[in-house]
Formats: structure tokens, C-alpha cells, sequence
């Protein structure tokens, strides 16, 4: 309860109720004798039914007149209609001012989640990028909970996609470290980042103390909106390192400064540095959705969709402006607010919310409807995204949306994961080895990001290997931009080959991407696989008609699916081939000539270098790699 309500009244049915019948109980609750007894004071009343189960949680300006409303009037909306049908007892709490009732409504609806009260699916906590700043070489990196440690925080956005996309693009920039600090003091030489153009290698001294602290500050003007200036100091370094012959500086920064240039043109939704969330909200089809839309200091950090419950009965008297009013509340008292909201509908309790935004956020929120010019622009943006995210809810398969559901309950996930990806590797006794990476999104399948990756250069049958190469293979062309991190990586197997995928993440400083290992039971029967969660010490085993398993079967048996197919052909084709193809400088002449004196493959495996070297146009060299691909073990 809100620290400032100091008074609280319940009140409930006449103690003599106690001791009727069930039957009679349930009649007996009459609203209007009810009414009188109440005052014309804030505060919040609740709905209960029979059980004693919580069916609504209303804030009131004045409790009598409010819930005197559901008593008085003969034409009710059909949602009310059936609330009052159930109502058997009501509580009430008052409280010192509408602004009061107005917390604790919000408080109660999320501690009990009625019924018939509109419900926000609420995620844990809003993603921030985080800079050590406190350190001799800062590190730039992802970052979620509570912001108690020394450093700069800036956000919040939308969803843990945007702050990588953020933060990916940032290395290209700027090439400050993301790795974690153990990681950083235990180098002797420089990671794959360095390699792959992403960090200037600071560990082992490749980049000044000075040089680096400017790449920060440049990092830090970018995430504050001031990406015009630090094109302009990077613009006037490169002309100082130009005229003192430093040209290597200086093609470094006219590289920052294209790499800028090509941000500046993606951004090209911008406010003037200004703090800002476009919020609206519609209904189709019996399906509530709120679409935002961030800005912090000018730069737009992306969008986030939401799905409220709306009550079963109350969808012909539910209408967008009541889906605001009680999404409004349920998701900013508890978060850092912008200095102004554009609300896509006129919502009556304004006025209210604008007093409560400003005591929680401690500074004026401005909440602006009916908006023209550049906010209107800033709407109907909102508007086309909502139209689609809301056809796209429709049109996509429910079942699928379910079993993302019950994954993000059962792995306790801040929000529904927006990409998922799977790792298999297939084989024949070590023949052919391939590996498969599938990808699954909200929609199901997205085939046109499936990759396979013949793995080569391992000994036959490590599987740790093979997977080991295959992610890093992957991953190394997403860290350059080439396509997008996932939010939950599956791993076909067990702790080995979860430990090398974690390996390889680590190499590559990927962070927030949830592992898990699927490994198959002793019987390999589907639904009783045993999985393992990265940085989770005990294994999980879901019920096997759990909807989360179900979605984990899918995809892993999708990846194996993909690999076997993979394999197969891989296979089919080294089959059909001459070894002879693979040797460099043996074309079809040389061939045809080794297979005539041999009388065919098998004759040319048994030979010996002597034998090989008396063939009409191979050389001893030639004969010392034909002789050495059939006897490695001799040569």
C-alpha cells in the first residue's frame, strides 16, 4: 500500500449474513442499502464473489457516487451487467485523495489480477545500456535491474533486441569493449572482437588510455542524441592526425565518421532531443492492443507492442480509451517517465494520471492528445504499427503464440522471446559432418534464415568440435552485422556441447542470449528430453504435455530435420566424387592416366610412391600427396 494512505475502511455485508444459507447468501446482497452506507470520499472499492475472489478493482473520486453507478442506473454495458450478476460483497479502502486511490488501484490490480479489470502482461524490468565509467577503460555493455553500481545508464528501450542492435552498432563505431572485467585483466592478446574490427583491443595496450577515454566520450555524446557533434570532433581530429602526417589516425576516423554519416541517415525519425513515448491503443476482433513508441533525447529507440487482457464478456463495452486509461497507469507507475506522452485517444481521468505521473517521475508529464503537426506525424506512425502488429496477432497462429507463452513462464523470461534459434550437428561415423542453425520468430519458421555449415578441419566425430566451429562461424558474421542475435539459443545436446556454445559466445562477448542445452533422454523419446540452462547449475525436465515443450521439440527436431538433409546430400555427393578432384595439381588428364595404369581407384590406394612417381606426368610431389591422402597414418 502507497505510504501516504493513512486510513483504511472495509466495509463488508451485515454480520447476520454469517449464519444464512449458501443460497440465501447469494441473494441477499442488496447494492443499494449497500450504497447508503458509504461516504463521498476517495478511495478504491472491490468486487467480490461468492468465494471471496476478487472481480474488479475501481479507484473512485467519490465512493458513493461511483459505486452507487452499478446500482442506479437501468441501462448498463454488457461487461457491467455481468459483474454485478456476480458481485456478492464489496470492500472498500478510502483514502485521502484521488491521487491515493489511483496508486493503490494500480497496486492491487497487479497483486490480484481480476477478472474483469484490463490486465498488463508487465515485463520484470526495462533494458538499459550500462558504462563503467568509473574504470580505467570503460565497458560498454547491456544491462537490466536495478541501477546501483557507478557508471552512466542510458535508455530505457523498448526490448533487449534494441539495445543490441544499440550496442552492435556501437562497436562498429566506436570499438569500446563490452567484455566483462575478469575477461579484460586476463588477456595476453587480443580476442576475436579485434580481430572482427569490433574493440580496439585495450587488454593488451593496442589503443592509448587517452584515445580510448575519447572513444567513450564520443559513445556517450552518441547514446545522449549528440551524434551531429561527434561527427564534427572526429571530422576536426582527422584533419590534425592529416596534417601531421598520421594517416593511419586519420583513415580511422574518416571511417567513424562514414559509419556515423550511414546512422544519421537510418535515423531519420528525430524530435529535437526531446524525451517522448507515443502511446495508443485499439481493439479488433476482440483483441486489445497498445503499441509505444520511445524517444530519448531525439533519437527514436524503437517500439514495443502490447496485448492487455481485456475480461471475456466485457469486449462490446470495452472500448481504445478505456484500454489506455488502464494500461496507462499499470505500466509507468512503476518506471522513469518521459517529460511527455502523445495519447492516441482522450482518456477522462487526464488530469489525474498528469498529477500521479508528476509526483512519481518528480517533474511535469505532459500529457498531449488531439496533437498536430510533428506529434501528429509521430502518431500516425503509431497508428500504421499498430494496424499491422495487430493483423499480424490475428493472422498468426494461436497455438504458436501460446507455446511462447508457456516458454517465457517456464524459463521465467522478462518478455516473449522475438527470435529463436537451434544448433544440430549430423554425421556418418564421422563422414560428411554438417551442421544446421534453424530460426523460429512469433510466427513460426523463418526458413529464409536457415544456414548450414559444412565443418571441416576436426577430427571425425567430435561433436564438441562441430559445434564449436558452427556457432562460431555464425556468430562471427552476425557480430559484423550480417543478420540479427537471437534471444534464446538451443543447443542439440547436453553440458559439452553447451559449454563449447558458451565458449564461443564468450570469444565473441555475446551476452543476454539465453542457452540451453536439449539433451535427449535415455529411451530418446520426445517430451522427455533434460535441459540444461546456461549459468544454471541443476537441469530442468517440463511435464511432456507442457506447450513449452512442445515448442522445444519443434524446433530442435526442425534443426535436426535441416542438419540430417544436409548431411545426407553432403554425403551423396563425396560418394559420387574422386578423391583425385580434391588434389591440386592433378586435373582430368592426370586422373584419367592414374586410374588406366591402376585399372581404378582402389588400384591407385594400394600403390606405393614408387609405383605412383612411374606414372606418365606425376612427379615425386605429386606422388608424395597422392601417397599421403590414402596412408596419413605412414606419411
Amino acid at each position: 500500500m502507497h505510504p501516504k494512505i493513512k486510513k483504511r475502511v472495509i466495509i463488508n455485508e451485515p454480520a447476520s449474513l454469517a449464519n444464512e444459507s449458501l443460497a440465501a447468501t447469494l441473494l441477499a446482497f442488496d447494492g443499494k442499502a449497500f450504497v447508503k452506507r458509504l461516504g463521498n470520499t476517495p478511495g478504491v472499492y472491490r468486487m467480490l464473489d461468492a468465494s471471496a475472489k476478487v472481480l474488479y478493482v475501481g479507484k473512485a473520486r467519490d465512493l458513493k457516487k461511483r459505486v452507487g453507478s452499478y446500482f442506479n442506473r437501468s441501462a448498463l454495458a454488457p461487461k457491467t451487467r455481468a459483474l454485478i450478476t456476480h458481485t456478492r460483497n464489496i470492500e472498500v479502502t478510502v483514502t485521502r485523495t484521488e491521487n491515493e486511490a489511483l496508486i493503490l488501484e494500480n497496486n492491487l490490480i497487479k497483486a490480484l489480477r481480476p477478472r474483469y479489470n484490463v490486465l498488463f502482461r508487465d515485463d520484470k524490468s526495462y533494458p538499459y545500456i550500462y558504462i563503467s565509467t568509473k574504470h580505467n577503460y570503460p565497458r560498454l555493455t547491456f544491462h537490466r535491474g536495478g541501477r546501483n553500481k557507478d557508471g552512466r545508464y542510458f535508455g530505457p528501450y523498448p526490448s533487449a533486441g534494441a539495445v543490441r542492435e544499440t550496442l552492435n552498432l556501437l562497436q562498429k563505431v566506436f570499438q569500446v569493449r563490452q567484455c566483462d572485467d575478469s575477461f579484460f585483466s586476463n588477456r595476453s592478446r587480443p580476442c576475436l572482437q579485434y580481430q572482427i574490427k569490433r574493440c580496439a583491443a585495450p587488454c593488451v595496450a593496442y589503443i592509448s588510455q587517452s584515445d580510448y577515454k575519447q572513444s567513450v566520450k564520443h559513445t556517450m555524446m552518441f547514446l545522449e542524441g549528440k551524434s551531429q557533434q561527434v561527427t564534427e570532433q572526429l571530422a576536426m581530429r582527422m584533419e590534425q592526425a592529416s596534417h601531421r602526417l598520421d594517416f593511419e589516425n586519420a583513415a580511422r576516423y574518416r571511417d567513424q565518421i562514414t559509419s556515423l554519416r550511414h546512422v544519421q541517415e537510418r535515423q531519420h525519425v528525430d524530435i529535437d532531443q526531446r524525451n517522448v513515448d507515443v502511446v495508443t491503443s485499439a481493439i479488433k476482433n476482440g483483441v486489445a492492443c497498445v503499441q509505444l513508441i520511445f524517444f530519448r533525447d531525439g533519437r527514436h529507440l524503437g517500439d514495443k507492442t502490447f496485448f492487455p487482457k481485456v475480461p471475456k464478456d466485457a469486449n462490446s463495452g470495452a472500448n481504445e480509451a478505456d484500454v489506455l486509461s488502464a494500461f496507462l497507469p499499470q505500466y509507468y507507475l512503476e518506471r522513469a517517465i518521459p517529460n511527455e506522452l502523445i495519447l492516441g485517444h482522450d482518456i477522462f481521468d487526464k488530469a489525474l494520471l498528469s498529477d500521479a505521473f508528476a509526483g512519481h517521475a518528480g517533474h511535469k508529464v505532459h500529457l498531449a492528445t488531439n496533437v498536430r503537426g510533428e506529434r501528429r506525424r509521430l502518431l500516425d506512425m503509431a497508428n500504421v504499427n499498430i494496424e499491422q502488429a495487430l493483423n499480424r496477432h490475428l493472422s498468426s497462429s494461436g497455438e504458436m503464440r501460446q507455446r511462447l507463452e508457456a516458454l517465457k513462464e517456464a524459463f521465467n523470461l522478462d518478455e516473449l522471446p522475438q527470435r529463436m534459434e537451434c544448433f544440430d550437428v549430423s554425421h556418418t561415423m564421422g563422414e560428411a559432418t554438417v551442421a544446421s542453425c534453424v530460426v523460429f520468430d512469433q510466427d513460426g519458421p523463418r526458413k529464409s534464415d536457415y544456414r548450414r555449415f559444412n565443418i571441416e578441419g576436426i577430427t571425425p566425430g567430435d561433436d564438441y568440435a562441430a559445434m564449436s566451429q558452427a556457432i562460431q562461424r555464425r556468430y562471427k558474421k552476425l557480430k559484423r552485422g550480417e543478420g540479427k542475435i537471437p534471444d534464446i539459443l538451443f543447443i542439440d545436446g547436453g553440458k559439452g556441447q553447451l559449454h563449447e556454445a558458451q565458449n564461443v559466445l564468450q570469444e565473441l562477448q555475446i551476452s543476454d542470449v539465453m542457452l540451453i542445452g536439449v539433451a535427449k533422454g535415455v529411451e530418446r523419446k520426445a517430451g522427455a528430453e533434460t535441459l540444461f540452462v546456461g549459468g544454471v547449475e541443476a537441469p530442468i525436465k517440463l511435464a511432456p504435455d507442457s506447450s513449452a515443450s512442445h515448442l522445444i521439440q519443434q524446433i530442435r527436431d526442425e534443426a535436426h530435420r535441416f542438419a540430417i538433409t544436409g548431411h545426407r546430400a553432403r554425403r551423396a555427393k563425396a560418394r559420387t566424387t574422386s578423391p583425385l578432384e580434391g588434389i591440386e595439381g592433378i586435373g582430368p588428364k592426370r586422373r584419367r592416366a592414374l586410374l588406366q595404369h591402376f585399372g581404378g581407384i582402389q588400384g591407385v590406394e594400394r600403390a606405393g610412391m614408387a609405383d605412383l612417381s612411374s606414372v606418365p606426368g606425376i612427379s615425386r610431389d605429386l606422388a608424395q600427396r597422392l601417397y599421403s591422402l590414402f596412408h596419413p597414418d605412414n606419411y
